[in-house]
């Protein structure tokens, strides 16, 4: 290198990268503005249901004719659901939408001072039960689909044991279920050695937002207070980019309160006593028993989730009845496999996918049934006098030996029929082909009376 040409050389390229920066600094004014008016929740929906702060939205369908069986999801109580329908390409509502789901998602609102004392029971058998019951009856289904967002995927989990009856499959989204030292950092900030939500709440009442986020700031500093700024300044210039990190920035700090005595069971119940993996939660004075999780469930787990490792999730599965479980787990981050490219092109078809199997299972299974009681019913109706040359006689003598109807006629066999009856042969095989054209049977068939 030439010793002379060396500072010039470097004084250029700072004067280059100087310019550059004074021409993207210049787009700043531009930019807050976009940062300021992006929109979130873009897909369109209506509240069909509201208690107290909470609303119960329903979608509007994006095809003809939607699964018969919904979907509900069930939001945390922390933070805002729009982070699942973030920007339209960004929404896993729009994912399930597009393949045909019927999607109603609860929106907790904020609690009041007047919320303070609202209890885990209160929004597992209160308000998710009600708004499970809204979106029975308006579905005509007995049993629905239900996702959970993680701590929402808690009280999923919960009221999926207590309310089996009214699950027909279960979708956990980085939820936190074991918590035997394999809960990560927030389990080892939540030891009873260390921390008491008794004196957080006995301080607010309801614990701030401001808290919460303070906390999860912490898990990492660098990049919550410094790494993403310096991010955004090197990407003025894309307009995209600044809408997609305002989007998520606007949901950050978009918090909401948590009521006192739901946060101070949670962090106590399923925290320090990881009651609910043990079985020996109790809400409302009855125990929250997972020995009736016996439906379908799946496991939607981030690889990379700081918040809910792996290990607070998937040891899970082995403590539960059900013999339909599936662990789909994604190299995402706990917020990342709501809003990453990658994750709605490859994670979420799969899902809707899973869901869809078993909701299309049991429509069939359903289906397949009323058929069978409608025939069953038509063919009670039908009196074996339809046919030719049995009167009111015959027909009482096909009762006696336990022919009372054309369907059981048709699987007779000739030979011993006649024989039971003291008929010819021929009668009773007339009789018998007359039956199985009546019910489609084939000539061939046999059976016995």
């Amino acid at each position: 290198m030439n010793p002379f040409t060396a500072p010039l050389k470097i004084q250029r390229r700072i004067q280059t990268q100087g310019t550059e920066a004074a021409e993207t600094m210049r787009l700043l004014p531009e930019r807050l503005g976009d940062l300021a008016s992006v929109e979130v929740g873009q897909t369109p929906s209506e509240a069909i249901y509201s208690e107290n702060k909470l609303d119960l939205l329903h979608y509007e369908p994006l095809t003809d004719d939607p699964h018969d069986t919904p979907l509900l999801v069930v939001y945390a109580l922390i933070n805002r659901p729009y982070i699942l329908d973030l920007q339209p390409d960004k929404s896993v509502v729009r994912r399930f939408l597009e393949d045909g789901f019927d999607v109603y998602l609860i929106d907790w609102g904020e609690p009041s001072r007047l919320d303070a004392s609202l209890t885990l029971g209160d929004y597992v058998n209160r308000y998710i039960d009600n708004c499970a019951d809204v979106v029975r009856e308006r579905t005509r289904t007995d049993a629905i689909n239900i996702l959970g967002y993680c701590m929402g995927g808690t009280l999923s989990t919960m009221y999926a044991a207590l309310h089996p009856e009214k699950v027909n499959n279960l979708g956990l989204m980085a939820t936190g279920l074991c918590f035997a030292d394999t809960g990560g950092i927030l389990e080892q900030w939540g030891s009873e050695e260390y921390f008491d939500p008794g004196a957080i709440t006995g301080t607010y009442g309801n614990v701030p937002a401001e808290f919460l986020a303070a906390g999860f700031a912490q898990m990492n500093p660098v990049d919550t207070y410094l790494g993403k700024y310096t991010i955004l300044l090197d990407n003025l210039d894309d307009r995209t980019a600044v809408e997609n990190f305002g989007r998520m920035e606007r949901w950050v700090r978009d918090g909401v309160d948590v009521a006192g005595e739901a946060y101070r069971q949670f962090i106590e119940d399923i925290y320090q006593e990881n009651a609910l993996h043990q079985n020996e939660l109790v809400l409302d004075g009855g125990p929250v028993d997972i020995e009736n999780l016996t439906m379908p469930m799946l496991q939607i787990i981030g690889s990379f989730d700081r918040l809910i490792p792996s290990e607070a999730s998937k040891p899970f599965t082995d403590v539960i009845p059900s013999a339909d479980t599936d662990i789909y787990e994604f190299p995402t981050g706990h917020v990342g496999m709501a809003v990453s490219g990658k994750a709605h092109a490859e994670l979420w078809p799969r899902v809707a996918t899973w869901f869809r199997e078993r909701s299309a299972t049991q429509s069939e299974e359903s289906a397949t049934v009323d058929q069978g009681e409608a025939e069953a019913e038509t063919d009670q109706d039908r009196s074996l006098q339809t046919l030719d040359g049995i009167g009111p006689t015959y027909e009482a003598r096909l009762h006696d030996v336990g022919i009372t109807t054309v369907t059981k006629l048709a699987a007779a066999e000739p030979v011993s029929l006649a024989d039971r009856l003291g008929l010819s042969e021929s009668r009773v095989t007339s009789w018998i082909e007359q039956a199985r054209q009546f019910t489609g049977s084939s000539d061939d068939s046999t059976g016995s009376s």
